[in-house]
């Protein structure tokens, strides 16, 4: 791969020269020696399109049980509506060739209720494998093990394939699983560490990503869809975006998700709505607050998919009754995560929802809803 050396400062969207510092947002350094590609990943061949497949018999909601069955006809259903191609295997042929090193991004933080769906990333697996893709140049991966071990992928998938997290938990005490020349630089809150490094597996290792977040509410940027998994999943030292009330999520996390080769390689997004988080996400602790939005979304676009997303969360929080993700009354702050588990109406972080139509700014896809086709298919 073509690389050349690169230094980007970023305000609303890339400038390069000095520090920037546009109405209060802080200024973010981009360090990577990764040249785009000439088609990058994000926002693909189909920007401003997505596939919503639905299925009423994908999920039991009382036993929170997946229909393997069902997701994969919802699978091959959206990955032929997506490309147009006639077999699923054209489909996938689409995206990845057997020469490819293939990562798989999973979320495993909403343990034990919501985490991406055993079922659609087997058959991503699956369907990989079955047009040439060794399974041992293919990654399940995330950022800690603990959240990998919890969840446990390796009984669903076939032997060979690899199982990888750069650090053991969200402790910041190792930082070998990352590449040290790869980094976004920024000073939020006055911090001693100002880097958050990309993991090495994507940076050096992967050729080619699919991203399977979940349909869940977030307590800093409002929802924790495509942008959010692949950019806080892939970089070290990013919790440190949100504390005391304030989120600089706004701009941090679309600034993540455009850094090369992340950006170029994440090429095909697969959001997991077979279960969802409404509130208190991005943990799914409690069934409280879970719901079964029973779909699956199809799409290159990270923008488009998660502004669905944002109306997806809100309107559920509205039937709630819930505090939308959009209100920024400062009453509704609270300094304890407790006191918002308790209560839908707590905050303790002002959101940023906006971090969807951010990055869009930069150029990752299509925030305008009139500009976004969704193309519904019912199994």
């Amino acid at each position: 791969m073509h690389r050349r050396s690169f230094v980007r400062l970023l305000a609303a969207a890339p400038l390069a020269g000095s520090f920037q510092n546009l109405s209060g947002r802080p200024a973010l350094r981009v360090v990577s020696s990764y040249a785009p590609a000439s088609a990058p990943g994000m926002p693909g061949p189909y920007p401003g399109r997505v596939v919503a497949v639905k299925s009423d018999t994908c999920v039991d909601t009382v036993t929170g049980r997946a229909n393997d069955e069902a997701v994969r006809e919802m699978m091959a259903r959206g990955m032929r509506a997506l490309t147009g191609a006639p077999m699923t295997s054209d489909a996938w042929r689409r995206f990845f060739e057997p020469s490819d090193v293939v990562g798989i991004k999973v979320n495993c933080g909403g343990h034990p209720f919501c985490v991406s769906a055993y079922e659609i990333v087997a058959e991503a697996v699956r369907q990989l494998t079955a047009i040439g893709v060794p399974v041992s140049q293919i990654y399940v991966y995330e950022r800690f093990q603990n959240q990998l071990d919890e969840v446990n992928y390796a009984p669903h998938l076939p032997d060979g394939l690899k199982i990888v997290a750069a650090e053991r938990a969200n402790r910041n005490v190792d930082n070998s699983g990352y590449d040290p020349a790869t980094y976004l630089e920024a000073t939020l809150f006055g911090e001693e560490d100002t880097r958050s490094n990309m993991m090495r597996l994507v940076s050096r290792r992967l050729t080619k990503i699919i991203n399977i977040p979940n349909v869940k509410d977030h307590g800093a940027t409002g929802v924790t869809g495509c942008l959010k998994n692949i950019a806080y999943g892939s970089f070290s030292n990013v919790a440190r975006t949100h504390q005391r009330g304030k989120s600089h999520t706004y701009s941090v996390v679309g600034t993540l998700a455009s850094i090369e080769p992340l950006r170029s390689r994440t090429v095909l997004q697969i959001m997991d709505g077979i279960r969802g988080v409404w509130h208190g996400g991005p943990f799914a602790r409690t069934r409280r607050y879970l719901f079964h939005p029973r779909q699956i979304m199809f799409g290159t676009d990270p923008v488009a998919i998660d502004r669905l997303l944002l109306d997806i969360i809100d309107q559920k929080r509205r039937a709630e009754g819930a505090r939308s993700i959009w209100d920024r009354s400062p009453e509704s702050l609270r300094d304890s995560a407790r006191a918002r588990d308790a209560d839908p109406n707590v905050n303790i972080i002002i959101r940023e929802p906006g971090h969807v139509e951010f990055a869009a700014t930069l150029g990752l896809g299509t925030y305008d809803l009139a500009r976004i086709k969704v193309q519904n298919v019912t199994v």
